[in-house]
């Protein structure tokens, strides 16, 4: 019962009477004293309170410690930027090559930006643009930055990084298989299920809400596993966005483009498919790929399992067909759909809350449109078909002019809202020219947005 894991090389050991929804940076700042991991915008945006957590595998990543929740590390390592030199002081490579190159001026992000950097390195990941662009620096820039990860790349990761997890025993809130949860969700159906809680997380920083009885998701690791069969791939609910993507990649490169763009590298290293399905949001950005791929959603009560159509899963803003008790288990989507595109339009390019996202599968054969999958997050309370539009897209020609000639029909679809993202007006245009994207991009041959180069 005992919550147990390492801290900077030592181990740490919980009694059973911690809250388990303490966050790991409210701890490390108010009980450890450890105050370099630094609180900022408290919601898994700034990279301020970036921590590395290695698992019994060996696998280290870079999470957001404002919304890592204190049971979620059972197990595991955590190292934050006091942990990152030797116990002599000898400097990290990271952290050397930011004194050489001026990486840090006031020094209230240098402490997440030398945590991510730090794993990476450790990893062997070079991917500057990816890695740090959930880190935020408001004054030193990030050219200097960027200079002392590419000077730190060649160096040896030190003896005192590369470390195992400790040998625990199972943990009562944190089940290790998926009927164990089963049978505990159904004796307590209103408990709180937390996955990643890079959505949970602020239930509770800025909420404040009490979730009472919760379970973590992360040890169930038969919810983890990905099977990729020669015509589907079932995914599990706990696989997270960042072991997606790679997969996504081989099999569907436009969705995989848009997952790049999930969050930042901590929030995908955390965040799970399962978790963004479950939650029903409007502007979550994985179900209208989900839809438009035609994908099949599994859920378990119990021992008893059922299967729909992902769309028909969501109901209502905040209503989903879910019983009490149930949960999501899996999703499966086709291995292949060469016409699909996902497009996310939002006001930063990195890490940011999407406006619109359209997703586009549209089959043509004969230069008639033989069937279409056409969905959208934020232009309604919750994700949706364009089903109008896919129906008057059926059957015609596959041109500009069958695209004019369905332009009205999205009014029918979809009637969104205004707020700080964008307002109704903008959303409809959007969608309606995003069809004219794909159309061109699959007709012309376009170059994307991101491939073009000076």
């Amino acid at each position: 019962m005992t919550l147990s894991f390492h801290l900077n090389g030592d181990r740490v050991d919980l009694s059973p009477e911690v809250d388990p929804t303490t966050t790991l940076l409210d701890w490390l700042r108010e009980t450890r004293g450890l105050t370099g991991t630094k609180e900022g915008c408290n919601e898994g945006d700034c990279g301020a309170c970036t921590v590395m957590v290695t698992d019994a595998g060996g696998t280290a990543r870079a999470l957001n410690a404002c919304i890592l929740f204190l049971p979620q590390l059972h197990g595991k390592s955590v190292r934050t930027v006091e942990g990152m030199a030797a116990k002599d002081g000898t400097l990290h490579p990271v952290q050397q090559a930011m004194v050489d190159k001026h990486g840090s001026q006031c020094g209230f992000c240098t402490p997440g930006f030398i945590t991510s950097m730090v794993t990476a390195h450790t990893r062997g990941e070079t991917n500057y643009d990816d890695l740090l662009a959930g880190n935020l620096c408001r004054c030193t820039g990030y050219a200097p930055i960027l200079r002392a990860a590419e000077a730190a790349e060649d160096a040896p990761v030190p003896d005192w990084i590369a470390e195992t997890a400790p040998q625990v025993g199972p943990l009562a809130i944190a089940p290790e298989t998926s009927d164990e949860l089963a049978t505990w969700y159904a004796a307590h159906p209103d408990a709180t299920l937390i996955a990643g809680a890079t959505d949970v997380g602020l239930w509770v920083t800025k909420q404040m809400r009490d979730l009472s009885e919760v379970a973590f998701l992360n040890r169930c690791h038969d919810l983890k596993r990905i099977e990729i069969g020669e015509d589907s791939i079932r995914i599990g609910a706990a696989v997270t966005m960042a072991e997606l993507l790679p997969v996504l990649q081989d099999h569907h490169p436009g969705y995989a483009a848009m997952v790049r763009r999930y969050g930042s590298e901590q929030v995908r290293q955390a965040a799970t498919i399962g978790g963004n399905i479950a939650n029903g949001s409007p502007i979550g950005d994985n179900p209208p790929a989900l839809i438009a791929l035609g994908a099949t959603l599994h859920l378990r009560h119990g021992d008893t399992r059922r299967e729909m159509p992902i769309e028909d899963f969501f109901l209502d803003y905040g209503k989903q067909d879910r019983a009490p008790g149930e949960f999501v288990e899996a999703v499966t989507i086709p291995a292949h759909a060469p016409a699909l595109a996902c497009y996310k339009l939002s006001k930063r390019f990195d890490q940011d809350i999407s406006a619109v996202l359209g997703a586009f599968n549209v089959t043509v054969a004969g230069g008639k449109v033989t069937a279409a999958r056409i969905a959208f997050g934020g232009m309604a309370g919750i994700p949706k078909r364009a089903a109008h539009v896919e129906a008057a897209l059926t059957g015609k020609d596959w041109t500009e002019a069958t695209l004019e000639a369905v332009a009205a029909e999205w009014a029918k679809d979809f009637q969104p809202m205004s707020d700080m993202r964008a307002s109704a007006d903008y959303r409809l245009s959007a969608a309606r020219n995003l069809l004219h994207r794909y159309f061109t991009e699959k007709t012309a041959h376009a170059p994307k947005i991101r491939e073009v180069q000076p």
